[in-house]
């Protein structure tokens, strides 16, 4: 004879019970995701509210339109609602199935609200849609002072995708796909972007030789335009730039996307050096700062995790 049991004030029978406790227990990581607010001036924000009314407007009127979907989701997400946007990208993902952006912007914000293993899933999904396929230049929502596009789809699906690896901790699965993304750059700010980070995933898994045969491949007056972040740590690596000057750019406070990045960087070098309770105190700095969202941020964080 089943038995009988009582689920939230509800009499049931013990598999029904079973199948009820496990559904209350089997929410997305997306739905139990704590989100911290974006730090944006009142300017910014006033910017990016007019941007989203925009691409919500264009959405309305051609709701097939794949463009307008994407528009709509990565507008949602610049005011920091990535869960919105995150839902905007999966009805895209539905609506237009063999359209790789579509995972490839879930995925980067699945980064965002910190769920790694749905991020890593969607990422390599949209990698293997685009397997054998053209590349194509990707639109930046927030222009560079050139408006010059330095990113393209293909490119930014490995770079993620070796991203959520590496924030994960799996150092080894990231550095396959960050190698694939230095081979893949068109220009300076791919280069250093993606060598940063395959040059610390080397040091971190103690290939130092390897680590410094890739340095080589930096050039000094590279033409960067907007990584130059990535490009200074480089140097500091290089030997070509003090670790006074980086003490001096982080000295402002942690309240700058800049300060994240350089921070991080900084800090995995004081790490992997020898010099652990400084690298963990230039961590603390960085997440004690408002820049939740951004990848320096978030790879300090699992490092204090850690």
């Amino acid at each position: 004879m089943a038995r009988t049991l009582h689920f939230t004030g509800i009499a049931c029978l013990l598999p029904v019970c079973m199948a009820l406790a496990q559904g209350a227990f089997s929410q997305s990581c997306a739905e139990t995701a704590v989100v911290v607010a974006s730090a944006l001036s009142d300017a910014a924000r006033r910017t990016f509210e007019d941007k989203l009314a925009e691409a919500r407007q264009a959405h309305e009127r051609s709701p097939g339109d794949a463009d307008a979907v994407i528009w709509l989701g990565r507008r949602t997400a610049y005011l920091g609602r990535y869960k919105e946007a995150i839902e905007i990208f999966g009805a895209g993902a539905e609506q237009f199935p063999a359209d790789a952006r579509f995972l490839r912007h879930r995925g980067h914000r699945y980064i965002s609200i910190r769920c790694f293993d749905e991020a890593v899933r969607d990422l390599e999904r949209a990698a293997r849609l685009t397997r054998g396929r053209p590349d194509e230049v990707e639109p930046d929502g927030l222009p560079n002072e050139r408006n010059i596009p330095t990113t393209t789809l293909q490119s930014n699906i490995w770079y993620h995708l070796a991203l959520a690896h590496y924030v994960k901790g799996d150092l080894k699965k990231a550095l396959p796909a960050w190698k694939r993304c230095v081979r893949m750059s068109s220009n300076a700010d791919g280069l250093v972007s993606s060598t940063h980070w395959y040059y610390m995933t080397l040091r971190r898994l103690g290939r130092d030789r390897q680590a410094a045969k890739t340095l080589a491949a930096v050039a000094d007056n590279l033409d960067v335009i907007e990584n130059h972040d990535y490009y200074t740590l480089l140097q500091l690596y290089q030997g070509k730039r003090s670790e006074a000057e980086l003490r001096a750019a982080l000295g402002a406070g942690s309240n700058t996307l800049s300060n994240a990045s350089l921070g991080y960087g900084y800090g995995n070098w004081l790490l992997y050096n020898g010099r652990r309770d400084e690298a963990i105190q230039v961590f603390r700095q960085i997440t004690a700062g408002n820049q939740w969202a951004s990848f320096g941020f978030i790879a300090a964080e699992g490092e204090l995790g850690r």
